[in-house]
């Protein structure tokens, strides 16, 4: 599962994060949550978790299949 840049971009600009923030608010290890941020292949429990700290459904940042 992916998470696209731009809407995650989008959704951190609209709840007013930084990157570092939202990371420190997921709880997720750092690398993990960057592969994230990057656009690499993460768990969808990775996904779910950066989803639920800004607020949005999951739908709102993975990218199509």
């Amino acid at each position: 599962m992916k998470v696209n840049k731009a809407k995650l971009n989008y959704a951190m600009a609209a709840a007013c994060l930084t990157t570092s923030e939202l990371g420190e608010k997921t709880g997720l290890p750092r690398g993990t949550f960057l592969n994230a941020v990057v656009g690499k292949n993460v768990r969808p429990k990775t996904a779910g978790l950066i989803a639920k700290a800004l607020g949005v459904k999951i739908e709102e940042l993975i990218e199509e299949v």
